[in-house]
């Protein structure tokens, strides 16, 4: 144009302008968001995949405990074998032999007495780690929500750039915060 014409800036030129000049602040504010929501649901994933790792290692626990539990009760079935047999050896047995056999008796009763506290030590200890593998995947499963709260407040935030509706920039904030209401309770236990 020359300095002799007078031109009139429309309405959309005017926008242009003012958006090359000042930037889209809805955008730039609703991308930060974005990226820190994205970052708040990484730290949330890998809290779920640890806490569900300690589950599967406190429940790996518990099994062998089971095992050695078992172990153990078969080892208590086997010497009450034994003391039935000594037993019907006394009775049938006289003098030096029947003697001999009592004392057998006896010390199959203090065995089995050792090895039936062990396996009941092994069954509280497999018990135990049975109530920490549940404890840790109640907490997983919270992390795991926390992170799904996240992912749709994401989702939500890159729809609201598309369709610039504050309602859908509300939601995905409300999904933002519960999502670390819920990573609240997670890191509580609760």
């Amino acid at each position: 144009m020359s300095g002799t014409e007078f031109h009139v800036h429309g309405p959309h030129e005017h926008a242009v302008e003012h958006e090359a000049q000042h930037g889209d602040m809805f955008a730039a504010r609703i991308a930060v968001v974005t990226a820190i929501l994205s970052t708040v649901g990484a730290l949330f994933a890998y809290q779920a995949g640890a806490t569900q790792n300690e589950a599967l290692l406190h429940k790996n626990e518990a099994a062998i405990k089971k095992t050695e539990a078992s172990d153990q009760w078969n080892f208590y079935q086997a010497k009450s074998s034994k003391q039935n047999l000594a037993e019907l050896g006394a009775t049938l047995a006289t003098g030096e032999a029947a003697d001999r056999m009592k004392r057998e008796v006896e010390r199959y009763k203090g065995e089995k007495e050792d090895i039936r506290k062990e396996a009941e030590r092994l069954e509280a200890e497999g018990k135990a780690a049975n109530d920490r593998s549940d404890a840790s995947m109640h907490v997983h499963h919270r992390w795991a929500q926390a992170m799904t709260l996240i992912q749709i407040a994401i989702s939500l935030a890159a729809i609201t750039l598309l369709t610039r509706r504050r309602w859908l920039q509300y939601t995905a904030y409300g999904a933002g915060v519960g999502g670390a209401l819920l990573a609240v309770a997670a890191a509580l236990h609760l």
